[in-house]
Formats: C-alpha cells, structure tokens, sequence
C-alpha cells in the first residue's frame, strides 16, 4: 500500500510540474504586473527540480513523508528567491503530517493540503487577505477540512478544494498586498490577481488530476 502512495505522490509531482510548465508564462505576465515578472519561471525551475529527484527515489522502500521530505530538499535547492523557503517549508510540514502513513485516503489528503497552507503561513509569517498563495492555500485547506466532516467522495472533495482555491486567488484582484515583492507597490497592486494565488491554484488542480 505504501509503495502505490509513493507512485501516486511522485506522479502528483509529476503533474504539478506539467501544469506549471504550461502556466509558466501567464503566470510570470501576472508578476510583471505586480512584481519582478518571474514567478513562473521560479515555479518552473522549482518543480522540475523535484520531479528530477523523485525519479532517484527507490518507491519498494520509500514511505509517503519521504517523497515529500525529498520535494521539500529539491525545492529550496533549485530556488534561492522567497518562494524556495516558503514552498521547502510546506512541503516539511506536508513530510510531517505523513509521518506514518502508508495511504493516501482523504484524511491523510487533507492533513497533507493544510500542512501545506500551515508551512506557508509559518514560514511567511502571512495571513489570509495578504495578497498572497495564501490566500488560495488557506480556503483549500479549510474546504479539505469541511469535505472531510462531510464525508464527501473523493471527486467531490477535491472539486471543493480546487473551488475554493480559485475563488480566493480570484479574491486578490480586490485586495493591496501586504506581504512579499508586491507590497513594494501597494495600490498599484488593486486589480490583480496575486502570481502566487494563481500558481497555487495551477498547483492544485494538478494534485486533484491526480488524487481524485
């Protein structure tokens, strides 16, 4: 069971970076609106960097944590700017809420999603309405949360989850940010949408693709 969480993790991988290679551009036309325009590219490298790790990941014997700890390592090696940190940090925290797992049911799903939003907020030291990948990260987890009371089926946990993403990404076109490169510009950062909410969403819809 351990070794099919493994694969299923390491394609979820693999996915988060197709996505992101197939957004890259947009999303670093959304940075160059509010910020230094490369936010893409930083996502792109990111991934493709822990994508080329997981390949070296023997799966008979690694556990689900393992893939996220290796994911966490690649990250932060490949990006030196702040979104190496913040996404190293989510993915530890993501290691830690698999320690002893050897499945990927909703449960364990949902602990890993806000592992994920919790590392970011810790490592940021942000909050939703920031104008940050909080502010997708954050309703996710708190709609994994709420599908998971509800019993929800897989298909439709993860169309919440996504859902809830999307709309605060959305959200950020009204909000000033006030955290990362974006603050620099306040105002002139009202009506648009944050680089990194987006990513996030590009992120998730490509672990529902996968997981669901």
């Amino acid at each position: 069971m351990s070794e099919n969480a493994v694969r299923r993790l390491i394609a979820m991988f693999e996915a988060i970076s197709a996505a992101v290679e197939t957004e890259k551009d947009h999303l670093s036309e959304l940075d160059g609106a509010i910020g230094d325009a490369d936010h893409g590219t930083t996502m792109s490298l990111g991934f493709l960097a822990v994508k080329a790790e997981l390949a070296k990941i023997d799966v008979d014997r690694a556990q689900p944590a393992d893939v996220m700890a290796t994911a966490a390592g690649a990250f932060l090696n490949a990006v030196g700017a702040s979104t190496g940190p913040l996404y190293a940090t989510a993915f530890r925290r993501a290691a830690q809420a698999l320690a002893g797992a050897n499945d990927l049911d909703l449960g364990t799903t949902a602990a890993m999603i806000d592992a994920i939003g919790s590392g970011i907020r810790e490592r940021g030291k942000g909050q939703r309405g920031d104008k940050t990948m909080l502010d997708a990260w954050l309703p996710a987890a708190d709609a994994a949360g709420a599908a998971l009371t509800d019993n929800k089926a897989s298909t439709e946990f993860w169309s919440e989850v996504v859902a809830a993403a999307e709309a605060g990404a959305n959200a950020t076109r009204s909000m000033v940010a006030a955290k990362g490169r974006a603050a620099r510009v306040r105002e002139r950062s009202l009506g648009h949408v944050d680089p990194g909410a987006a990513s996030a969403v590009v992120v998730l819809r490509a672990m529902a693709s996968v997981l669901s």
